[in-house]
């Protein structure tokens, strides 16, 4: 843990990197801090108010001087130009979206990407109803300040970062239209499932036609044939199972550093107070993978997530709003990988006959080719304008052959009844290392958009 300011709350809605001492942290409560030594050892940590007044900030990042950051009325910027250690310079980049000061009407940002664009994500109002303009949409915002129009169909974002490749994801809660919490990709010209906003595609000019709307009731594999705009989720996360309340989005760019998941994504988790890991793949250009529950405990809802130059995690964490696990208002904590491997399920990734699971130490070929070491079924959730969706359509799947790699490294699981569209749950319970060491967390939850052809 972080010690924070004496008699302040710092309730962390976003993260930036100054400097390889400094980090800074934007609080919901509109409120800039800068943090000096929070790199090493954190009992020394020294405070300075950079700026106060911001209307709930949601994304920073500093470049040259600048802190580049997404509020709720606009993408702005602002810097320290006669060094007395205060913001005393702010611009305005762009506002093309409007606010009536409900409650869910947030907006998040990215920090730039490499075409220097920030994106932003805007929530429904009420987190059911396009009341503002541009209520559900996603934004570029060029550095010149041109508003883009990329996406439609978002509901209540809880986040929005990078993969490795550079796209951008962004995390959507379970609610109308959306059965489950999940991670999306944001495909410029995409629409993601939530037609609320879709009134202001006569304003989109560059996104073409309005897409039509999604039946209530159906499937979005079903729909997907009917509107060829929506881009499906890209990992389902599993409400209860694998949290509910999906916030920030990081790719581990540590290579190593962190430990042995290079490359993935991890998705903070405000209600249970955790932090999920996500494996990506790309199928026909299409993005989908597994989730994994990563680490947990923290002492408040997970919120923001960034990386520091040392390879450690940092987390801004609150939990007004919802309630969380952990029982703190609020918290600021540093995770770090003590050099332990844990025995962990890496990868799933999807093959024509199956799934090939990959892990972080050798497994036991005994064990590993136990049929009753392993548990596979699917399941799909409703497609509909009510709130949320149970689990639909669920069918055990059948693993008919086992075989372990040479170098005890990975499984080859072949399985009949794939199915695409539905989520698909593996248990590895019975599979141990070794050195008859258990999995740390047994359980894996794949998406499967398409079946790969080789």
């Amino acid at each position: 843990e972080i010690p924070l300011p004496p008699g302040e709350v710092m309730e962390g809605s976003s993260i930036a990197i100054i400097d390889k001492d400094k980090v800074a942290l934007g609080t919901r409560r509109g409120d800039v801090w800068i943090c000096d030594g929070a790199f090493g050892d954190v009992s020394k940590v020294k405070w300075t108010r950079f700026t106060s007044g911001l209307h709930e900030p949601l994304g920073m990042a500093y470049r040259d001087g600048w802190f580049h950051f997404t509020q709720r009325p606009d993408v702005s910027k602002m810097r320290d130009t006669d060094g007395d250690g205060r913001a005393d310079e702010f611009r305005t980049i762009a506002a093309p979206w409007g606010i009536k000061g409900d409650y869910h009407e947030y907006a998040f940002g990215t920090d730039p990407d490499r075409d220097g664009n920030i994106w932003v994500v805007l929530c429904l109002t009420g987190s059911f109803h396009a009341h503002s303009p541009w209520r559900g949409w996603c934004f570029r915002i060029t550095p010149d300040g041109q508003s883009i129009p990329t996406c439609s169909g978002i509901r209540s974002p809880g986040g929005i970062g990078f993969n490795m490749e550079g796209d951008v994801f962004y995390c959507d809660n379970q609610g109308v239209w959306n059965g489950s919490s999940s991670l999306k990709h944001l495909k410029p010209g995409g629409f993601v499932g939530n037609p609320s906003g879709n009134i202001f595609y006569d304003q989109a000019k560059n996104m073409g036609k309005r897409p039509p709307d999604p039946k209530s009731g159906s499937r979005i594999e079903i729909e997907r044939k009917r509107i060829p705009e929506l881009v499906p989720p890209a990992v389902w996360l599993p409400h209860g199972k694998l949290g509910q309340s999906p916030t920030g989005v990081i790719p581990d760019h540590t290579k190593g550093a962190f430990g042995p998941f290079a490359g993935q994504v991890l998705v903070g988790e405000q209600t249970h107070s955790q932090v999920h890991r996500v494996f990506l793949e790309k199928i026909d250009g299409e993005y989908q993978g597994a989730c994994f529950r990563f680490r947990s405990g923290m002492k408040s809802g997970v919120f923001r997530t960034h990386f520091l130059d040392d390879g450690s995690l940092i987390l801004g964490e609150t939990n007004r709003g919802w309630n969380s696990i952990g029982t703190r208002s609020y918290a600021l904590e540093r995770l770090r990988w003590t050099g332990e491997m844990p025995f962990e399920m890496k990868t799933i990734e999807a093959k024509p006959d199956g799934f090939l699971v990959t892990f972080t130490k050798p497994v036991d070929p005994k064990t590993a080719a136990d049929p009753d070491s392993w548990s596979l079924s699917s399941y799909t959730y409703k497609y509909q304008k009510a709130y949320g969706s149970p689990e639909m359509d669920p069918k055990p799947v059948q693993i008919t052959q086992v075989t372990t790699s040479r170098d005890h490294l990975s499984v080859h699981l072949a399985c009949t009844d794939l199915r695409r569209g539905y989520v698909h749950e593996l248990h590895a319970d019975g599979v141990r290392a070794a050195e008859g060491e258990p999995l740390l967390h047994a359980d894996g939850y794949y998406t499967l958009n398409r079946v790969p052809k080789k």
